[in-house]
This record gives structure tokens, C-alpha cells and sequence, in this order.
């Protein structure tokens, strides 16, 4: 791969207001140790442990689609890999759009693959980012969205290395951040799983540590 860039590929993902001060107020201890169980209630239980609901909608992913596709020249025969797919709704999208992809998904959550979109469940597993299962740049594109900061930095380091090890072409992922305080202190509000987070320029510095060489980009809620 070639050195990557500060890029927001999700530039026409469809915003959510968030109410940071109202999670700030509500969250506890226990609801963060309910949420990095990545089970049932963190996408289909309570809003103080996850999403409070993760559904299938088009609105999401199928305008971030042809961002991607451009970006990559992605078509038929390619390959993309998912890297926290949770329940596929991304994948299913680019298949919708690019029928001849090759599409690989893998998340932590077994909850999440079991209540996987059904047309796109065969193509998705239970597996973790330090240990992906898929051969030595046998992937075109690899994606990872707002999943590698659930890592520690060890941890994190090492699934940087191993999206290296997999992918030919390019990469791109998205990370918890900040750049000033004030953004700092939404970000500490708003966070329930994530285990790294850093200012944007102390993530630009650990990518070149590790020698991670994909795209990247930040959420800052």
C-alpha cells in the first residue's frame, strides 16, 4: 500500500444529533462494562449501554457507497473486508451497488453475526482485529469504522499490522479523537467503549510508530 492520508470518506454518511451532555449526566461505571461486552443490550438494549437499537437502514451506508467505490476503483472481482462489521449492514450496501464484490466481514460481537443482515450473514464471522483470518495480501480494501479505539494501545498496534499484513491496495479507518479540550471533554462524555483515545496529532504519530500506511480519519461527536 501507499502511504495513506487524512481523508473523510464518510463525508455523506447522514449526521445524528447527538445529546453528549445527557449521556454525560446518565453514564456509569456499569453501563461502560455493559457496553464492551459488544452483546445484546449494546445494540438492541437500553440507550445508556449502546445504540439503543441497531436496524437496517438505507439512508446510511448507500450514499457513502459510491465515496468508496471512486476512491478504490472498486468493482466486480474485487475484495473488501470489514473490520467490525457488527451486524453487515455495510457490506450488504456495497454488494447492492457492486454485485460482483468480494465481500469478507469480521466482528468481535457473536451477537452481532448471529442477527447479521440474512443476505450478507455467510459472509461474515466472529474474529478479533489482532488476528485476522485471511492470508497475506489477499485482501484489495480494507475498512474498519469507529472499531480499532476499542483496543488498547497494544492491541491497537497490532491490528494496524495485521490490516498491513492482509491488504494490497488501501485502507481506511476511523477513530475516536480530538483536537482541544473542549472536544476532548465531549469525547470523554460520549465514549462508552473505546479504550484509546488520542488528540489527532498523537494518532498521526503512532500510525507512523506502528507503520500503518492506510487512510484514515477521525469522530469527534
Amino acid at each position: 500500500m501507499t502511504n495513506g492520508m487524512e481523508i473523510d470518506l464518510l463525508l455523506n454518511y447522514p449526521i445524528t444529533k447527538r445529546d453528549v451532555s445527557d449521556r454525560l449526566k446518565t453514564k456509569t461505571k456499569k453501563d461502560r462494562l455493559i457496553a464492551q461486552k459488544f452483546g445484546k443490550e449494546f445494540f438492541d438494549g437500553s440507550r445508556n449501554h449502546g445504540y439503543g437499537g441497531f436496524s437496517y437502514n438505507p439512508r446510511f451506508w448507500q450514499s457513502v457507497i459510491p465515496t468508496f467505490q471512486k476512491h478504490w476503483d472498486l468493482k466486480d472481482g474485487d475484495s473488501l473486508l470489514d473490520i467490525g462489521c457488527a451486524k453487515g449492514f455495510m457490506l450488504y450496501d456495497l454488494k447492492q451497488q457492486i454485485p460482483g464484490i468480494k465481500v469478507h466481514g469480521i466482528d468481535i460481537s457473536k451477537y452481532a453475526i448471529k442477527n447479521a443482515k440474512e443476505d450478507i450473514r455467510k459472509y461474515c464471522q466472529v474474529g478479533n482485529a489482532i488476528n485476522l483470518p485471511f492470508n497475506d495480501k489477499s485482501i484489495d480494501v480494507s475498512i474498519s469504522v469507529t472499531t480499532l479505539h476499542n483496543l488498547n494501545e497494544g492491541d491497537l498496534a497490532d491490528a494496524l499490522l495485521e490490516i498491513e499484513r492482509v491488504t494490497k491496495r488501501g485502507s481506511f479507518i476511523t477513530l475516536d479523537a480530538y483536537s482541544n479540550n473542549k472536544e476532548k471533554e465531549r469525547m470523554e462524555a460520549w465514549n462508552l467503549t473505546a479504550k484509546t483515545v488520542m488528540h489527532v496529532d498523537r494518532w498521526k504519530e503512532f500510525f507512523l510508530d506502528v507503520g500503518y500506511t492506510g487512510d484514515y480519519y477521525w469522530f469527534i461527536p
